[in-house]
């Protein structure tokens, strides 16, 4: 077997590896562990303030077994966790921070592979982008959904049943305490949303894509079969470093598409685009915006919240992941020729899938809904693009005309939504500014705007919405995203009042602004950008963060540098 990495540390006989082996010894290692096995990183997001990998660390002994079974070397390292719910102003914000802290601990040390612990949301996007631009040998292990959420009967989805109970209690159906006595309910196991929000939709793009092994999406925190799926991780990973299966070999162009049509396939989230893009360009794919029309035509097949009814533990019981693959390989929508991290082509591994309930995973002869798969709108209120998910839509407002009623920031549309003085009704177009990736900063979950309480107690649900921000996977509606150039890098976002009139229509991929070019020219000349941030990384992030279409990651993150051996530190 060819040399490896490590032993640029532990392989030598001089001071230098005296240092590196003696250090590590006061952990109890043994000498002949330094002989020349693999060493596997175990890249961890474990934090208590991230509630869905809080059970990280006993997911991290059974890949600690599986390497050591395997004749590997495991040494867990930690990174910067994102919690989506307690992190602010936004867990998107620091995506890219935690993608250069990986990045930076692979390159920095004595590894030849790497396992990415992944979980709640931005997790994910961020081991992926940060290993990729060292391209070692490199397996996912998602952290799992958590069970169904049960209330007085029922399932209640997480984040799902949040904005649903939230606006009961505006409306005034649902009172605080009834409020109060969910939230036990919702999410009552260790894991991630088991609604298919982004952390699922994630889970289920590392497995689509090939970087993680079968089932890696719906596996459930709390079965058993998700700490196996973490062991075999860990005797997988060995394997992967002797074959040199590095992640340019899995993460192809024909991956990646396989990736989007399977976002489609099961609702996924809108943030898919963003972390897709993103991670292609670290891996040196070229993936674009409107690539993902190329889920457009492709069926919902997955019944699950917030597009539909059940959840991921239903899923999970129904077939998984495999089972909406294979159909895609059936229907020719599935390159099935793509490696996986296992060794074997993704047909290889889903050829056989069965399917245990078509309510749950439906059929392309009968599917939950057609053509559900991300829409790219353009037109010149977003030159570069948006994006709307029609599955979790109202189709009547997919087509649609309206007065539009602007909220400057997050901040004024708190203070406006429920005055009942507001100059608003189910007719008109919600728009917010500020929400993008220069402008929040950080490309904030802001983009489902609560509806004005008059307009709810009319019976309203939903209504058309415009920001340059994102929403939660978890969220519904006719919400329109991503909207690029954003307002405050100076695109005809900015430059909506009160009054325009609002064009959308989802068939035609359009969204049109009724304002003439000459009267948008003269209201540029009027607009001043916000200050910038000051220090920190605040400041290095605005001033380097891509827009939505472009993944929004650092300009200088872009692409990737590889694993060369550092000089000695000594």
């Amino acid at each position: 077997m060819r040399k490896l990495r490590s032993q640029s540390w532990f392989g030598r006989n001089d001071k230098d590896s005296f240092i590196h082996r003696s250090w590590m010894k006061n952990q109890g290692i043994p000498h002949d562990e330094f002989d020349g096995r693999p060493v596997i990183g175990i890249c961890n997001t474990w934090s208590e303030l991230t509630p869905c990998n809080a059970h990280f660390r006993e997911l991290a002994e059974y890949v600690k077994k599986g390497v050591h079974e395997a004749g590997g070397l495991p040494l867990e390292f930690p990174v910067m966790s994102l919690g989506e719910s307690n992190l602010r102003p936004t867990a998107m914000l620091f995506r890219n921070l935690a993608s250069m802290d990986v990045e930076e601990s692979i390159r920095g040390n004595p590894m030849d592979g790497v396992i990415l612990l992944v979980g709640c949301d931005k997790t994910t996007p961020a081991l992926l982008m940060g290993a990729a631009s060292c391209n070692l040998p490199a397996l996912a292990v998602s952290g799992g959904p958590m069970l169904n959420g049960r209330f007085r009967g029922k399932n209640i989805g997480s984040g799902t049943g949040v904005w649903q109970m939230s606006e009961e209690v505006r409306a005034g159906t649902m009172t605080q305490e009834e409020f109060t006595e969910a939230e036990s309910c919702m999410n009552r196991s260790r894991g991630h949303c088991m609604t298919m929000g982004t952390a699922s939709t994630m889970a289920s793009m590392v497995e689509s894509l090939g970087m993680g092994l079968p089932h890696n999406a719906a596996i459930p925190a709390v079965d058993a079969r998700r700490q196996v799926l973490a062991h075999l991780a860990g005797r997988r990973i060995v394997d992967m470093v002797r074959e040199d299966l590095t992640m340019d070999r899995v993460l192809t162009r024909r991956a990646f598409e396989n990736a989007i049509r399977t976002n489609a396939a099961i609702g996924g989230s809108t943030n898919a685009v963003v972390h897709l893009i993103a991670l292609a360009k670290r891996i040196g794919v070229e993936l674009s915006l409107e690539d993902w029309e190329l889920g457009s035509d492709v069926p919902c097949l997955v019944n699950l919240q917030p597009s539909g009814e059940y959840l991921m533990e239903d899923f999970y019981y129904a077939g998984g992941l495999p089972a909406v693959l294979r159909q895609l390989g059936e229907q020719g929508l599935l390159h099935r020729e793509a490696l996986t991290v296992n060794g074997k082509t993704i047909w290889d591994n889903v050829r056989n899938a069965p399917n245990h309930d078509e309510k749950v995973i439906t059929t392309f002869a009968e599917p939950f809904k057609p053509k559900a798969g991300i829409a790219v709108l353009k037109g010149n209120l977003a030159p570069n693009g948006a994006v709307i998910k029609p599955s979790a839509a109202t189709p009547h407002l997919l087509k649609h005309r309206g007065r539009a009623v602007v909220f400057e920031n997050i901040e004024e549309l708190h203070a406006k939504i429920d005055d009942e003085s507001l100059d608003i009704d189910e007719h008109c177009v919600m728009v917010l500014k500020g929400a993008g990736p220069k402008g929040y900063p950080g490309f904030a979950e802001v983009g489902n705007m609560p509806l004005p309480r008059k307009v709810l107690q009319k019976g309203i649900t939903d209504m058309v919405r415009i920001s340059d921000g994102r929403m939660s996977g978890t969220a519904y509606g006719s919400v329109v995203l991503h909207v690029s150039p954003e307002a405050a890098a100076g695109g005809p976002l900015a430059f909506v009042q009160t009054g325009d009139m609002i064009e959308l229509d989802v068939a035609a991929r359009r969204l049109h602004l009724d304002v003439t070019d000459e009267e948008l020219a003269r209201r540029r000349v009027a607009w001043q950008p916000p200050a910038p941030p000051t220090r920190g990384y605040y400041k290095l992030y605005v001033e380097h963060v891509l827009q939505a279409d472009q993944g929004a990651d650092l300009d200088f993150l872009v692409g990737s540098s590889g694993a060369p051996v550092p000089r000695d530190s000594h």
